[in-house]
């Protein structure tokens, strides 16, 4: 690992976006708040006293973590502490989960596992509170839903890997093993306790790569935003054991999400191989909270999150964090330096110069050819600016050649995945090496000014190909306007456009680039696939704008494209 290019914080102060400074904690009384305002709109009496046929998502139990966690966590910032208002309604939720299961109903949800913890969590907290009855009740469906889940975490204990071609779904495994060991010590149950432990501890110690993910679908790099959820099981076991090696995990997993994270909080996406887009995490800050960086890390999640957009459960997941904070000092991250380098040992590095900040992955891995969910690793360059947001996305797809960075078309088919790869990241630029089956491209990243980035792709032909081209993945927002040297500005809309001049040029959002290739084209809306749906995405917000750039590898043997990217200076600065 690198962490070339990191300045001390007092180097730079004179620009905005050059230096964030460490304000007052505000955690975990942020998460009071938030948790307040969720359940505010939430009384007993609304709760349905029977299940509904179809229960709502994880809604019912995140509020009941809610709720529980309001009632029973005592600090100066929680009014709601011994609130019998929070406690009713705890005691209603919990009953109409139990309702649920016993009328066969609590199963349909999907990822139910993620509930019960909840549910057990909440049994944990208000035991003493229960009626006797009440409490056999809540105790012998929850014995029933975790005995299922022991018996699933039994049945892939000893997998060579915990990864989904061994048959191991990473994140729920980690998620149910956790719960597994939780309530073996809750409820005296020590095959439970053993067998949970035995899997967390393998999690932490052994399967974790060294540059601190959980790859799900291999070690060649990571499932970034299901990495939190892995992340958070290892910390909850880690609250009720002490394992060392969970602590130790918990600190690699900082040291990977605290580097691959956008200043707005969503992780990058590049390095990610099940997800285009995500959300700011809620999962698993209570792990990172012991840590200084981590405290700091947490702050800045949680300063990046749009309460509206919170779903019941996710609020559920902050009521967890406040239940296990662990107050103390704070120290800077690298969303808060002017500048920092930094790279894994796979072939992935992130770079922030002043406002810019890039990330390059030449992270290859097999395809998932019999699963809808994982993707294609086929784009490796992501551009952010923090005036502007994401600018290029580096999200990857699955079977859409057309959105891979580079394609080419041989005599035995269309190819669009790298063979091998180089990555080299050093003050004077960075340069990733990618190696198809007819050429090879260099990518190069040169040190930006603070109004331009500029990168390069060389390619050099190996033999002929009847077609070859590269791409990137324009992020251009619907209702916004699009101008190029060679047409009249345009508000993009749903209607399907191509600009197959662009007059050296494209602006668009606050942003300009200037491309010297005139084959350059540009089409707008392209549906990226989206593996929730099995297909392509549906909404104009997940539409890409695809700039495409057609290689002569037949006639030349080198070719060179230049582009580079502006963004005005704010305003007074």
């Amino acid at each position: 690992m690198s962490t070339e290019g990191m300045s001390a914080l007092t180097a730079v102060v004179l620009l905005p976006w050059l230096f964030t400074p460490l304000a007052a904690p505000t955690l975990p009384e942020r998460y009071f708040a938030i948790l307040e305002a969720a359940i505010a709109s939430l009384e007993a009496a609304r709760v349905p006293a029977a299940p509904e046929a179809r229960p709502q998502g994880h809604y019912y139990p995140g509020a009941l973590m809610v709720a529980t966690v309001l009632f029973a966590k005592q600090h100066a910032a929680n009014p709601r502490f011994g609130d019998p208002k929070m406690l009713a309604l705890a005691i209603k939720l919990g009953d109409l989960l139990a309702a649920e299961h016993e009328a066969g109903i609590y199963r349909r949800r999907r990822d139910h596992h993620r509930d019960t913890y909840m549910w057990l969590e909440a049994f944990r907290l208000l035991a003493p509170r229960l009626s006797n009855d009440r409490r056999a009740r809540w105790r012998q469906a929850l014995e029933d839903l975790i005995a299922e889940m022991a018996a699933d975490v039994n049945e892939r204990k000893d997998r060579p890997a915990y990864t989904s071609p061994f048959g191991v779904p990473t994140n729920h495994t980690a998620l149910r093993a956790a719960t597994v060991y939780l309530a073996g010590r809750l409820f005296g149950n020590p095959e439970w306790e053993r067998l949970g432990a035995s899997v967390m501890h393998r999690f932490a110690a052994v399967e974790q790569s060294p540059d601190g993910y959980w790859g799900e679908h291999s070690r060649a790099g990571p499932t970034t935003a299901y990495d939190y959820l892995t992340a958070a099981a290892v910390a909850l076991y880690y609250e009720h054991s002490g394992d060392a090696a969970a602590l130790e995990a918990l600190r690699r997993s900082l040291e990977f999400h605290k580097h691959f994270t956008w200043p707005d909080g969503q992780p990058v996406m590049a390095i990610d191989d099940r997800r285009r887009h995500a959300y700011v995490s809620p999962w698993g800050h209570f792990g990172f909270s012991h840590f200084p960086e981590g405290r700091r890390y947490a702050e800045f999640l949680t300063s990046c999150m749009r309460e509206a957009q919170l779903s019941m459960e996710h609020v559920g997941r902050l009521a967890q964090n406040a239940l296990y904070w662990h107050a103390g000092p704070q120290a800077p991250i690298p969303q808060d330096q002017p500048e920092y380098a930094y790279r894994m040992s796979v072939p992935a590095g992130i770079r922030k110069s002043g406002p810019w900040m890039v990330c390059l992955s030449g992270l290859i891995s097999t395809q998932a050819v019999t699963s809808q969910y994982y993707l294609d690793r086929q784009a490796h360059l992501e551009v952010y600016h923090v005036k502007t947001g994401l600018i290029i996305s580096g999200a990857n797809s699955k079977n859409q050649p057309e959105l891979a960075t580079f394609r080419e078309k041989i005599a035995p088919g269309l190819f669009y995945l790298p063979l091998d790869s180089r990555l080299s990241m050093t003050k004077s630029g960075d340069r990733l090496c990618l190696a198809y089956n007819s050429f090879s491209a260099d990518i190069e990243v040169l040190p930006p000014s603070s109004r331009r980035l500029s990168f390069r792709v060389l390619v050099r032909r190996k033999s002929p190909s009847e077609e070859a081209y590269l791409t990137l993945q324009l992020c251009l927002k619907a209702g916004e306007a699009l101008e190029s040297g060679a047409s009249r500005s345009e508000l993009l809309s749903s209607r399907p456009m191509t600009l197959r001049s662009l007059g050296g040029w494209l602006r668009h959002g606050g942003w300009t680039l200037r491309v010297d290739h005139p084959g350059a084209r540009l089409s707008w809306p392209v549906y990226p696939y989206n593996p929730y749906r099995k297909g392509p995405e549906v909404e104009l917000e997940y539409a890409v704008g695809a700039l495409v750039i057609p290689l002569d590898l037949k006639s030349v043997r080198e070719q060179l494209v230049s582009l580079t990217l502006e963004v005005p200076a704010a305003t007074g600065h």
